[in-house]
């Protein structure tokens, strides 16, 4: 199962992004769409429908340490589903006057969850499994490392965030909650 988190500045700039694999069993769901289909139907389109869910069944570690996930193709499909998913962080903004705004938007089997810290700093996080009180401890750890990171004074909120300290500890957190 994998989670994808975006921390986006308050004009929307991404300023980190984390792609994170857990080993934690999931529970499998056979999607009610596809149960109904002849399998030639959805054997013609099993690539498009593939990069469009985000799903792959290639995993590629990067020298760096990152994970990219089907090629590179499935990454711009996760950040379409993220941008797109903003709209509606921001309709669920207006009526709700809470930080954790949990899930407000899906696309396939991607559940999108949202954080709104208060200076308008959104982190959002794509993921399969619904589990809100582990996503929300999730987010509230990194906002504690967002606001540690934001009290350097060679950090702005509009710079990318590139501590490798940051990285490691949003790894460890993604790991313990998620």
């Amino acid at each position: 199962m994998s989670h994808h988190l975006f921390i986006l500045s308050p004009s929307d700039t991404p300023i980190y992004n984390l792609t994170y694999s857990s080993t934690k069993p999931t529970p499998t769901t056979i999607s009610p769409l596809s149960s109904n289909l002849p399998t030639w139907s959805t054997s013609a389109f099993a690539g498009t429908l593939t990069a469009l869910s985000g799903a792959s069944s290639t995993t590629q570690h990067t020298t760096g340490g990152g994970v990219r996930i089907g090629g590179g193709q499935d990454r711009h499909v996760i950040q379409m589903i993220a941008n797109a998913s903003l709209d509606a962080v921001e309709d669920v903004m207006r009526k709700e006057s809470t930080m954790y705004l949990k899930s407000v938007d899906k696309f396939n089997e991607w559940t999108v969850s949202a954080f709104i810290t208060p200076g308008n700093t959104k982190f959002v996080l794509l993921h399969e499994a619904k589990n809100d009180e582990a996503i929300k401890s999730f987010f509230l750890e990194v906002w504690e490392l967002y606001v540690k990171t934001m009290l350097n004074p060679f950090y702005s909120n509009q710079q990318m965030i590139r501590s490798s300290t940051f990285d490691t500890r949003v790894r460890t957190s993604a790991k313990k909650y998620l």
